[in-house]
């Protein structure tokens, strides 16, 4: 294939892309990359803007490459927070060569959904609108599709379809109608890749799901985490010292990070409970992502701020 994009003679030529999802919050944004990248790109819960960064996922098939942007939900509030997420989605948006607006076809569309409508009219000939959840008994997606008619004209009908991100059901109909709108290039990830996130990043992030999934009702916001420390260790050898008697072992000091003492004893729980459960789904999730043999040291600790 050469520099151009183009491949094999005679073949039709290759495609790549990067794509913005943009979305109200918990419209099924990152359950969707996760799907078509076939692997956990972005963690999900039903805790609104659980996104907070812009989040890179990989789709690569023999007709090229789409670089799926995730970003946090867009929210109608001035507080500072929700104006620093919108700026992150804003600007996905802008870089990015296409969109994929997701649209939740179990709520009726409301103040954000015309926020986003208007934020994406001047890139509508280069959309998609993903109307997701149709597999639940709540979904409309009539009523999306008629939102879609007189708060976005210049999508044009054919680029509006139906999808499950649970299920799978529209996905190849999606990601197909994304190929061909993308435009002529080389891919800008090796074959294989399905995300280019740090290892630090992800083991945050996988960590702060599982906090999030179990301690919503106390703490949604309220926590953020970081990696202080990871080391990667060489397999241990075989029998007689040949190689690949083991694997590699990742060990990593995990801090959970609450605003106020108070709160400490919550992520810990009694008798050190919660924070116990958080670390071994953590590492069940991070099983399924590394190769290697996953330890975490999980902490918790107050730290004024630390929701910002």
């Amino acid at each position: 294939m050469s520099a151009s994009g183009e491949g094999p003679p005679g073949g039709p030529a290759k495609k790549a892309a990067f794509v913005a999802v943009v979305g109200r919050p918990s419209a099924g944004k990152s359950t969707l990359i996760n799907l078509f990248c076939g692997a956990k790109v972005s963690i999900v819960s039903a805790v609104p803007q659980t996104t907070r960064d812009a989040i890179r996922g990989i789709l690569t098939r023999e007709e090229g490459q789409l670089v799926f942007v995730d970003t946090p939900g867009r929210y109608r509030s001035e507080k500072k927070g929700n104006r620093k997420l919108r700026e992150i989605s804003s600007q996905a948006l802008g870089d990015s060569d296409m969109a994929l607006y997701v649209l939740d076809a179990t709520r009726p569309p409301g103040p954000e959904e015309e926020d986003i409508a208007a934020l994406l009219a001047p890139h509508a000939e280069r959309a998609v609108a993903a109307i997701n959840k149709i597999d639940d008994p709540g979904a409309d997606a009539g009523r999306a599709r008629a939102f879609l008619a007189e708060s976005l004209p210049g999508l044009a009908p054919a680029l509006c379809l139906e999808v499950s991100a649970k299920t799978g059901e529209g996905a190849k109909a999606l990601s197909d109608a994304l190929f061909a709108m993308a435009g002529e290039g080389e891919p800008f990830y090796g074959e294989g890749i399905y995300t280019d996130q740090e290892v630090d990043f992800r083991i945050a992030e996988i960590v702060r799901e599982q906090a999030i999934l179990r301690l919503q009702q106390e703490l949604p916001h309220a926590l953020s985490v970081e990696v202080a420390d990871a080391q990667l260790s060489a397999a241990k050898p075989g029998p007689g010292g040949a190689a690949g008697g083991g694997r590699q072992k990742l060990w990593a000091r995990v801090f959970i990070s609450v605003e106020r003492e108070s709160q400490k004893g919550i992520v810990v729980g009694k008798g050190g409970a919660m924070i116990r459960e958080i670390r071994l789904a953590a590492l069940r999730e991070l099983a399924q992502i590394f190769d290697w043999k996953i330890e975490l040291d999980l902490r918790v600790k107050a730290a004024k701020g630390s929701r910002r």
